[in-house]
């Protein structure tokens, strides 16, 4: 099967609360043929034997998982992440299913770029600033009379669906030309903009300072920039920062005159 050589897509799991639920995601995990699991500010810490308990056997995601502090260090090292939650209203992101996020997702590796599935806590599900991190949003379709998807269940819905997409897939169509940017190079881009729109008054008034940011992310994410174009438009933020300063600095001069 094309998994043999296909990177697959890291786990990442947003405050998990129940070590119970970490290790019932490790099983379907691992039914999947996913392994790299990545936990974000977990409820009770790490490590929790309880997880290894409910892994049945399963032990591999969880002898590796990585901890980390923040969604954006978690995805940072990743090109591509949907992020897997109802449909955000406050952001103009693509909304997919699980079958097309997995063709996606798919088609992503075969390029050779590394890739992520985002899902969040049992009680609260994602906020809204990490959804803006990502590309894509993923909705499982379900009977809207009982919305009620645990944990470990809206893990194996995402991965039953990368799993049989390997299976009528065909070859690899490996990527020519540059790839997307690293989360981690994105994120520097979004914070120097936002700086810089900080500092010539952009956000106003600041209570919508929170929903402007995250739109912003959003749509920038959308284009799915190289390398190459996150130090072209950081240089073009840069270069709009130094006009200002000219500028305040020449009214500076004919003001003291």
């Amino acid at each position: 099967m094309a998994e043999a050589f296909l990177a697959t897509p890291v786990v990442i799991l947003t405050a998990p609360q129940l070590a119970e639920n970490i290790g019932a995601v490790a099983r379907v995990m691992a039914n999947f043929g996913l392994s790299e699991l990545r936990l974000v500010n977990p409820r009770d810490g790490w490590p929790q034997d309880r997880a290894w308990a409910s892994a049945s056997g399963a032990d591999w995601p969880l002898n590796e998982a990585r901890v980390f502090q923040s969604v954006a260090e978690a995805i940072g090292d990743l090109q591509l992440v949907y992020a897997t939650t109802a449909r955000p209203r406050e952001l103009q992101l693509p909304v997919l299913t699980p079958r097309r996020a997995a063709a996606d997702l798919r088609q992503a590796a075969a390029e050779g770029l590394r890739t992520g599935l985002l899902f969040g806590g049992e009680r609260a599900g994602l906020e809204t600033s990490d959804i803006a991190l990502c590309q894509a949003v993923v909705t499982i379709p379900i009977d809207p009379k009982f919305r009620s998807l645990n944990l470990a269940q809206a893990v194996a819905v995402n991965g039953y669906e990368w799993w049989t997409a390997a299976l009528d897939a065909p070859p690899p169509n490996f990527r020519e030309g540059a790839a997307p940017a690293e989360a981690a190079a994105l994120l520097g881009l979004y914070e120097h903009l936002e700086r810089e729109l900080d500092a010539a008054g952009f956000f106003h008034p600041p209570e919508k300072t929170p929903s402007m940011v995250q739109n912003l992310r959003a749509a920038l994410g959308r284009a799915r920039f190289t390398d190459q174009e996150v130090r072209t438009f950081r240089g073009v933020v840069t270069a709009l920062s130094r006009g200002r300063g000219k500028v305040l600095e020449k009214l500076a001069r004919k003001g003291a005159g």
